[in-house]
């Protein structure tokens, strides 16, 4: 990671700080699916209020990068919280129904708020910046995206090791078990989707750092599918699947770029094959397999 600014060019240095934002987009919906267990459909969303969020505050007071980025995720996070707390009075699939409601509302909102978001003529970012230091291309945005998505993981290896994370994977396993435990699973529900609403702010910044235009088409459902799609092929319930789903995956979505008709056929065909035969995910499937080649 060090030395890669140094070995390649702009194009590959995009996908390279484009994988970093898919490797924190994963991390928050690994909270809110792969800890807590509550399938949520509106990552795309709050990814989308990051960026717009990180964007304005640029464009219009000025702010630099650092304090933009933590707006956005404060802002991201805070609605997570709010529609949180609505929609977790539901469960399974009517849980999945009405966050992928709310994205898709969102959605609208991104296209049809003209003064705000552009519309569908889509919003231009200025540069980040810190004092008189502009970003102004991919290799500059690269340390930056960097750490912060380094940050991130750190931040949840020691969210997964605490109590709170804990208090996670007990919900995960059985609200009633949970709660015959003491653990205030309504609470810790609330809790998870406003921290994943808050990483996928976070990356909706960084986002903004390295790129000088969104349009809304990219926020949609399939935004959120990808995303789910890389958590699953990486694993559910590990942080190492995660970071890894998003790298194999968003590899492959960018040779899949060359076909966008078939895109979404493509992706739902993986999604089933990992759920019948790898459902705990490539890596496990990976590791599971050389052991019993091992053993043979």
């Amino acid at each position: 990671m060090i030395v890669l600014p140094f070995l390649v060019t702009g194009y590959v240095l995009y996908i390279a700080n484009l994988l970093l934002v898919f490797i924190v987009l994963c991390l928050g919906l690994h909270l809110v699916i792969g800890e807590t267990g509550q399938f949520a459909l509106a990552h795309a969303a709050f990814y989308g209020i990051g960026i717009y969020t990180s964007g304005l505050a640029g464009n219009a007071l000025g702010w630099p990068f650092p304090l933009s980025m933590l707006l956005a995720g404060l802002v991201a996070g805070a609605v997570g919280l709010v529609i949180g707390a609505v929609a977790l009075r539901m469960r399974d699939i009517y849980l999945a129904l009405a966050t992928f409601a709310f994205g898709e509302a969102m959605q609208w909102v991104f296209l049809n708020w003209d003064q705000v978001t552009g519309g569908p003529n889509g919003l231009r970012i200025s540069p980040a910046r810190l004092g008189s230091l502009e970003v102004l291309t991919d290799r500059q945005a690269y340390p930056v995206v960097v750490i912060v998505a380094l940050l991130m993981i750190v931040l949840t290896v020691v969210i997964s090791r605490s109590r709170l994370g804990r208090s996670f994977r007990a919900v995960r396993e059985s609200d009633v078990a949970a709660m015959a435990m003491g653990i205030p699973v309504r609470r810790a529900k609330i809790t998870a989707f406003g921290l994943s609403a808050f990483y996928a702010g976070i990356a909706g910044s960084m986002f903004a750092t390295f790129s000088t235009y969104i349009h809304p088409d990219s926020l949609g459902f399939q935004t959120t599918i990808l995303v789910l799609t890389m958590v699953v092929v990486g694993g559910l319930g590990s942080i190492t699947g995660a970071v890894g789903g998003a790298i194999v995956f968003g590899l492959i979505s960018e040779f899949l770029r060359q076909t966008p008709s078939y895109q979404e056929i493509i992706y739902g065909l993986i999604l089933i094959v990992f759920m019948m035969y790898a459902p705990r995910g490539l890596f496990a499937f990976v590791r599971d397999l050389m052991g019993r080649m091992a053993r043979g």
